[in-house]
């Protein structure tokens, strides 16, 4: 699943990026905020235009705002309810 179809509030692990369909400055960018494989990330918020641009997304303790399009490119896998 990607980081895009994730319901809103789950907890996921990223476990792949495609950097290589991401500009080079956009990966860049990505990388420095720690949306990396191994990071636990949840989407808070979504756009409310016809895209569902942008997505908001909680990284570690920080909330970033990320275009769909990025999203699309991060593979996560959801955490289990109560799992830790």
């Amino acid at each position: 699943m990607t980081l895009d179809h994730l319901e809103s509030g789950k907890r996921a692990e990223i476990t792949a990026v495609d950097w290589s369909s991401l500009v080079v400055d956009e990966a860049k960018r990505l990388r420095a905020l720690g949306l990396d494989e191994g990071a636990e990330v949840r989407v808070t918020h979504r756009g409310i235009f016809g895209t569902r641009d942008p997505l908001a997304v909680q990284v570690g303790n920080m909330t970033i705002a990320i275009r769909r399009v990025h999203a699309a490119a991060i593979e996560v896998t959801p955490q289990v309810e109560g799992a830790q």
